[in-house]
Formats: structure tokens, C-alpha cells, sequence
């Protein structure tokens, strides 16, 4: 049985059995937090429970790396409309150590894209179009550089409220232990 098959015979159950109703809630963040993290399986239940949050609580916007590459992407989008338009008051950048995007080399990746068929055409012309594929995939070397690389980032962005305290933090993805990278009250 295929995958996607599973996953719709197991939420036929699902809404059948109102296990749904666990976890019904508004769709505005009851603790009035966003958070931008990895999207790294590691961290899909251990971040919110080592932060003490449940379902309801908060915003999570993922990416690979927490990372935050422009300041008009659909991160910073996510994040405005989360702060502008979904009360959150604060905002969270939480990276991970042992993360993939510190290993990330991007020839080697753009040699995979090509094996499962993406034509050197299409990279070439990408490259004379001006795409720095290779600067776009990069990964960074150290996560705590990255997370406060990209806190600035918000902090400022020109549409933000400078009142909006940003807080930069690394987790242990096995231990859920955090560290400060930035403390964002401090910076306001």
C-alpha cells in the first residue's frame, strides 16, 4: 500500500472517531509567540515540549536551517503576518545543533538535482540569469552565527514593530536543552 493511501485510511478513522477534537483551538497563538525553526524531524515534538508549549499555543514557521535568506521571502512574510495579523508579541529563532545545513555542499547537491533529472541546461541558464545557485544553497558553519545572523535580520527589517523583541536560540535536538544565542528584551 502506498504511503498517501495510509495516510487517508488512517484519517478516515480519524475524523470518524472525533480524535480531532484534542486538539481544536483558534487560530490565533494563545501564548502570542511565533517561532521560526529547522524543519529537522528531530524537532516536530521536542521543541514545543522542552519550551512547554502544547497545541494552540504558539506559531511555528520551519525551514531548512532556520535560516532566513531574504529580507522579502515568504519567511519574513510568515513572520510579519503572524506578528501583524495573528497577535504575536514575540518572536522566536530557534536553530538546532547537529544540523543537516551545516553540511550542506551545494555542487554535490546540484550534481543529485541533475542524476534525478534536472538538465545542466537548466542550471546553466539559471546561472546566466544571475542565480547564484551555489551562494542560494549554502548552509553556514556555525548554527549560533546563523541564528543571530537572521534575528538581526528581523529585528531590522524595515515592517516590523521595533517593540517586537526577536530572541535568537539554539536547541539540543536529542536533550531539548536550550541556549540563548540573543535574548531579545535585551536588544529593544
Amino acid at each position: 500500500m502506498a504511503l498517501l493511501d495510509e495516510i487517508l485510511e488512517y484519517n478516515e478513522e480519524f475524523v470518524k472517531e472525533k480524535r480531532y477534537e484534542e486538539f481544536m483551538t483558534t487560530k490565533f497563538p494563545d501564548k502570542k509567540v511565533v517561532i521560526l525553526t529547522c524543519m529537522d524531524t528531530r524537532l516536530f515534538e521536542m521543541l514545543p515540549k522542552a519550551m512547554n508549549f502544547k497545541n494552540g499555543d504558539i506559531k511555528i514557521v520551519k525551514s531548512a536551517g532556520a535560516v532566513i535568506n531574504h529580507p522579502f521571502g515568504g519567511i519574513m512574510r510568515s513572520l510579519l503576518v503572524a506578528v501583524y495579523e495573528l497577535n504575536a508579541d514575540e518572536i522566536y529563532i530557534i536553530g538546532h545543533h547537529d544540523c543537516g545545513m551545516s553540511s550542506i555542499k551545494p555542487h554535490e547537491m546540484l550534481e543529485k538535482m541533475k542524476k534525478r533529472g534536472v538538465e545542466e541546461k537548466t542550471i546553466e541558464m539559471m546561472e546566466y540569469s544571475g542565480v547564484d545557485l551555489e551562494g542560494w544553497l549554502r548552509g553556514f558553519d556555525n548554527v549560533s552565527e546563523s541564528v543571530a545572523h537572521s534575528v538581526n535580520m528581523v529585528r531590522h527589517h524595515p515592517l516590523l514593530d521595533p517593540t517586537v523583541p526577536v530572541h535568537g536560540l539554539v536547541i539540543d535536538p536529542t536533550t531539548g536543552k536550550l541556549d540563548v544565542v540573543v535574548n531579545g528584551n535585551e536588544n529593544r
